[in-house]
């Protein structure tokens, strides 16, 4: 005697969907690129009809959009990451340049790319793209302000710096999609010295002894008192 179990669909909230449906759009611009992304191709990722995507996301531009946004806002989030208890701006800088070089930053870098050629021709994009310009360079600039705070740097201008260092990485970024396997050291640790040099530092202050080490975690630290 043959029985069947009936499924329950459970209905995800507004919210859940919709992050449903970005997490599926970033993870194929990160694989693919931003030209890759339709509704109907999400829609087939999640298996669901495409009137559900268009439901969220009436405009495939808007879906872009975010999905660009979402990925460079968690790339962000891991490269400067709030401070953990007794860590210096020091180690900080030097753990967020150590983690822009080598194939692990790639995937990003070729999305910056495709994102600002893309940006050209679709004007959702490009306000996305200098939103997320612009908290980079926040993020940024606030470490090395609070480096300067410290008095472990010593820049005039910390906004100034904040962009040298962001220009090398992205000069050295679009060559993401090239092999770079015979770069030569010096270049590849150009933003490492252009960082120190701007803010006053020894040659080697901002190496890490032990290479990069794990992705830092981006969830908060936990608030300490005296």
């Amino acid at each position: 005697m043959s029985s069947s179990v009936q499924r329950t669909r459970v209905r995800k909230s507004p919210e859940a969907r919709r992050a449903e449906i970005v997490e599926a759009a970033t993870g194929v611009a990160l694989a693919e690129g931003l030209e890759c992304l339709t509704l109907r191709r999400i829609a087939d990722e999640l298996a669901v009809r495409p009137g559900l995507i268009s439901h969220y996301f009436p405009s495939v531009e808007d879906l872009v959009a975010e999905a660009f946004g979402s990925a460079a806002s968690a790339e962000l989030d891991r490269l400067v990451p709030a401070g953990t208890y007794g860590e210096s701006p020091t180690l900080r800088l030097a753990r967020f340049l150590a983690h822009t070089a080598g194939d692990s930053y790639d995937a990003i870098s070729r999305l910056w790319i495709n994102a600002r050629h893309l940006s050209r021709y679709r004007p959702v994009l490009r306000d996305r793209v200098a939103v997320q310009e612009a908290a980079w360079r926040g993020a940024l600039e606030r470490l090395i302000r609070e480096g300067v705070d410290r008095e472990e740097f010593r820049t005039p201008d910390p906004y100034v710096t904040t962009i040298q260092i962001l220009v090398v990485l992205d000069g050295l970024g679009a060559h993401a999609n090239t092999d770079t396997a015979d770069r030569p050291a010096a270049v590849t640790r150009m933003a490492v010295t252009t960082a120190e040099r701007e803010l006053g530092l020894p040659p080697g202050a901002l190496d890490l002894p032990d290479g990069p080490g794990p992705e830092p975690d981006p969830s908060p630290s936990p608030v300490t008192t005296d």
